[in-house]
């Protein structure tokens, strides 16, 4: 596995050609060798000081955000290391209720994180998840396996059942964001009050294009599977005609691309993002 970078060119920044950068004994270091090491990868994906959303997704090159529904066809090792240093820089997790179901969400594990990379914080962030409906059970795993440290937050409306929302409060931490339907502005500010000022949302399609069209996206991180979909498959941004930025489309900037295999990793933070 050879993880390399292509854009910035290194030559264009010296703190990671540095050579006596040496890895430290973190959770993924065959990532690291030969191109780049864990340090490059951490300060490459380093969140800004301050509340930063981003978001992480994958498509293939023909624009699928899936295949058969789930989106573990369309990733690698290398995405799944990635997947798993994005989710260690971050406070919290933030995902769609229909992703959580589709791709069986459970509590993040410390095994799964680079831990290292955690010191002085709770060993894994907490899995919130936004849901209008409370259509999933107390004791599913997300919600009965979840860590002391790291509850599950559920991000609903005033509207939801009654019952369930009391049901869920037994179990995890609720936030009401709205009355109908869910106010992102308001959920992420909750967030924020909690200390999660780093947030990294998972999808799915429906909850990013939610997110933009609420103007809460700070940075995309991309990977584009080397492979074609064909038709029917849901793009990364999925919603009903007439969604989406309020302004119109949002311009980004390409900050890197990392390669490995033909998968190539970009990440995108948004052009007027200081």
């Amino acid at each position: 596995m050879s993880l390399r970078q292509l854009f910035p060119a290194v030559t264009d920044r010296p703190d990671l050609a540095a050579p006596d950068l040496a890895a430290p004994d973190l959770a993924a270091p065959d990532l690291a060798a030969p191109d780049l090491a864990a340090p490059d990868l951490a300060a490459l994906y380093a969140y800004p000081d301050r509340q930063w959303l981003r978001a992480n997704m994958v498509t293939s090159a023909d624009g699928a955000a899936s295949l058969k529904g789930l989106t573990r066809a369309l990733s690698s090792d290398t995405d799944r290391r990635l997947f798993a240093l994005l989710r260690t820089l971050s406070d919290v997790i933030l995902v769609g209720a229909a992703t959580v179901r589709d791709e069986k969400y459970k509590p993040a594990r410390p095994r799964e994180l680079w831990r290292d990379l955690r010191a002085g914080r709770p060993p894994t962030p907490p899995i919130a998840v936004v849901t209008r409906r409370l259509d999933f059970v107390p004791d599913s795993p997300l919600i009965a396996a979840a860590p002391a440290h790291a509850r599950t937050i559920v991000i609903t409306v005033a509207q939801a059942p009654a019952d369930r929302r009391a049901e869920l409060a037994r179990h995890a931490d609720v936030i009401v964001a709205g009355d109908e339907t869910v106010d992102l502005k308001a959920a992420v500010g909750a967030l924020a009050a909690r200390g999660h000022r780093r947030i990294l949302a998972e999808g799915g399609p429906h909850l990013l294009a939610q997110l933009l069209e609420a103007d809460l996206l700070d940075e995309l991180c991309l990977t584009l599977a080397p492979l074609m979909a064909g038709p029917g498959a849901p793009r990364v941004v999925t919603g009903p005609p007439g969604t989406g930025p309020a302004t119109g489309p949002l311009p980004l900037a390409l900050a890197h691309v990392l390669e490995d295999e033909g998968f190539l990793f970009c990440r995108y933070t948004r052009s007027d993002a200081t």
